[in-house]
């Protein structure tokens, strides 16, 4: 990449996706930041980020040489990254990489080291690397996994608020809070089977599971449940790739649902059971950074083949 050449990495979450523009190598050329609604996974995922292609390119009134994407629900396919470059090529992309966005959030906390990082937002995904393999736990999208998830637990909520309403489960103070938004919980199904953004708002319920936990036992109670399946999920990667022998595996915690005190303390409990001098780290890197490192991973990289990469 030259000075005059243009970089374009995007993180591409279910909540919101995220673009960073760059001219020239360096960190001092010129950047630009642009946020967009999240990415739908029950659509196809090129026309979206070709969306985002063209509105940084129109809104920057620039080209662009290089995209590089960490996607929410991306399978590694070469097509998909040959379309995106046919379809950017209007812009001046001639080369695009192209990975599911365990990867980008891997790269942007650890680098290409070894050890496990955990991703917790509206959905839920681990990749842990050793010397020769890689494993990603989880990531199967809210529908039948994605455990310990804000999705994962702002359904938990739901359930227990209609559990409480039906007498078939503990009071619990959500159900007032959850009261505020919808007064007739007899609805409250109905109204979020047409919202189209369903995904998302079930997992801001989390931020109230997290706000209650100190003081209700059944909130307490899913902070507990979703620490537990981050870990195992963490503990089954590490495993998985033979990195879990040594006292203090490096493991990294991303997402907001880890910015949450109230799971990230029950996470590094359960973790320091199985090695009490972990290595755990909640950096400020994020999967954006990661993307931007795409193109930049070495020949002989564990996770070089895991991208998806076309040029025109």
């Amino acid at each position: 990449m030259t000075d005059a050449s243009r970089h374009l990495a995007i993180d591409a979450g279910q909540t919101g996706i995220r673009a960073l523009l760059r001219s020239g190598e360096n960190r001092e050329n010129r950047e630009k930041t642009f946020d967009f609604d999240g990415i739908r996974t029950d659509r196809h995922l090129v026309p979206q980020l070709s969306e985002v292609m063209a509105r940084v390119a129109g809104a920057a009134d620039v080209t662009i040489d290089t995209v590089s994407a960490g996607i929410s629900g991306f399978t590694q396919s070469d097509a998909d990254a040959a379309e995106l470059c046919r379809l950017g090529s209007e812009f001046g992309v001639r080369q695009v990489f192209l990975a599911h966005d365990s990867i980008t959030s891997y790269l942007g906390s650890l680098g290409d080291t070894l050890g496990a990082v955990i991703a917790v937002g509206t959905g839920v995904v681990t990749l842990a690397v050793g010397a020769q393999d890689v494993a990603r736990i989880d990531g199967w999208g809210y529908l039948i996994a994605d455990a310990g998830s804000g999705y994962w637990i702002g359904r938990a909520a739901l359930d227990a608020v209609m559990r409480d309403y039906d007498g078939r489960g503990q009071a619990t103070a959500l159900t007032q809070a959850v009261r505020a938004e919808f007064p007739n919980l007899e609805t409250v199904y109905l109204e979020l089977q047409g919202d189209p953004s369903r995904v998302s708002r079930i997992a801001s319920w989390s931020r109230a599971v997290t706000a209650l936990a100190a003081t209700d036992a059944v909130a307490a109670g899913i902070c507990d449940a979703a620490a537990a399946e981050l870990a195992h999920s963490v503990r089954t990667g590490l495993r998985r790739v033979g990195e879990d022998a040594g006292p203090a595996p490096v493991i990294s915690g991303l997402g907001g649902v880890l910015r949450a005190p109230e799971i990230a303390s029950r996470f590094e409990k359960d973790l320091r059971e199985f090695w009490p001098a972990v290595n755990l780290r909640f950096p400020s890197a994020n999967g954006l950074d990661g993307a931007a490192l795409l193109p930049s991973l070495g020949a002989q990289s564990a996770l070089r083949g895991l991208v998806a990469i076309a040029r025109d």
